[in-house]
């Protein structure tokens, strides 16, 4: 799937470059997969396994974020490294944004999802608006890529919204989940084989792209058994998934570096240019575009109406210690007190209601809180026994 390689005639400024993103083909594809499914089992690496805490990954890979961003805005041209470089980067920081709406600040999915679909509208708006194009082939300015980078961070925390409450609507695992967003984006290549706008086809796949990849580095990372309504896959491990994907990713970059193959200017020398677009086809897509939307709202509507299984209850063989009420808190902080409280609110709420996933979720975020200050919390509780 490409995009026209018209260049926009409306307004412009600052210096004129090379395009700065790389020709659509299949190794775009690829490797944008590629770093989505690592960044998704990379950040899930280091918020959970080392117990980093989801709030302080963020800070770490927006700071990460703004450094190679920078190196790649000051580029003249496309170089296949910082390019993806950024991407795997971006791919991290966007899902991270949505994960602290989830699970720091419990807002509903729906509505992180409606939020980010407006401010994914905004930005294609003024981008529009500015430059007269969406297109990624003519990204040959500071403010075209500037606009081309924050559409991608929307992107990825719309995706990452829309993905988690699809797991949270039906209750699949991440197996059954990789065949929604796989379909879809096999169906729109094959509206945009017919003649749909190529613009349109290329955001709405690259969208896709991301419960698409998290979805194949959940299942990759999962275990094999699990409680009922937690996920199950290959047991790889998020840290064992993260380096098998990031050695693919190295070597396709390394084979476009050398092939420049992907290099815009390379690409239209040689390859015949693609024929006008047809107003009739672009039409009729349109219409295949809502017929896909309205089937899938429908599939989603059908899955959610069937019954889900939820976490099962664990036996708990520790002996009990009975205490007053409010002495096992009573050394604690308050305002740790108060963030074990709410997760674990949340937690136990959404597994009565049904929600696998969100309960999952907040059930790893208080092991993270408290592993984060169990060295400084478990005296406490000890002294109280």
């Amino acid at each position: 799937m490409t995009t026209t390689n018209e260049v926009g005639t409306g307004h412009r400024s600052g210096r004129l470059m090379l395009n700065k993103v790389p020709e659509v083909t299949i190794w775009f594809w690829v490797i944008k997969v590629l770093c989505t499914t690592v960044g998704e089992s990379f950040a899930d690496w280091i918020n959970m396994k080392l117990g980093v805490g989801l709030v302080n990954t963020a800070w770490i890979f927006t700071a990460v974020f703004v450094v190679v961003l920078g190196v790649q805005l000051r580029l003249k041209r496309y170089v296949p490294f910082p390019y993806w470089l950024t991407v795997v980067v971006v791919s991290v920081t966007g899902t991270l944004y949505t994960d602290i709406l989830t699970d720091q600040l419990n807002v509903p999915l729906w509505i992180s999802t409606s939020v980010f679909s407006v401010l994914l509208a905004v930005v294609f708006g003024a981008w529009w608006l500015r430059e007269r194009t969406l297109s990624i082939h003519s990204v040959n300015t500071l403010p075209r890529e500037s606009f081309y980078w924050l559409t991608v961070l929307v992107t990825f925390a719309l995706g990452t919204a829309t993905g988690d409450w699809t797991l949270e609507l039906t209750g699949w695992s991440p197996g059954v989940s990789v065949l929604l967003p796989l379909g879809l984006i096999a169906a729109i290549t094959l509206l945009w084989k017919f003649g749909a706008n190529p613009v349109l086809s290329f955001w709405l796949a690259y969208i896709l792209t991301r419960p698409l990849g998290a979805n194949i580095g959940d299942w990759l990372a999962s275990p094999k058994v699990a409680q009922p309504g937690e996920p199950t896959g290959l047991a790889l491990g998020t840290f064992t998934t993260s380096l098998i994907f990031l050695g693919l990713i190295l070597a396709t970059v390394v084979y476009l570096t050398v092939t420049r193959s992907d290099v815009t200017e390379t690409y239209d020398a040689t390859h015949i240019p693609q024929v006008a677009a047809d107003p009739r086809r672009e039409r009729v897509a349109l219409a295949g575009f809502g017929l896909l939307a309205v089937t899938t709202g429908a599939l989603l509507g059908w899955a959610h109406s069937q019954p889900h299984v939820g976490p099962a209850p664990e036996e708990d063989a520790t002996s009990t210690v009975h205490l007053a009420p409010g002495q096992a808190v009573k050394k604690f902080p308050a305002a740790k007190v108060d963030a074990l409280k709410a997760l674990a609110s949340t937690s136990l709420k959404d597994a009565r209601t049904g929600n696998a996933s969100g309960a999952h979720k907040a059930a790893q975020s208080l092991r993270d809180l408290w592993d984060a200050d169990q060295a400084t919390l478990q005296p406490l509780l000890t002294d109280m026994r």
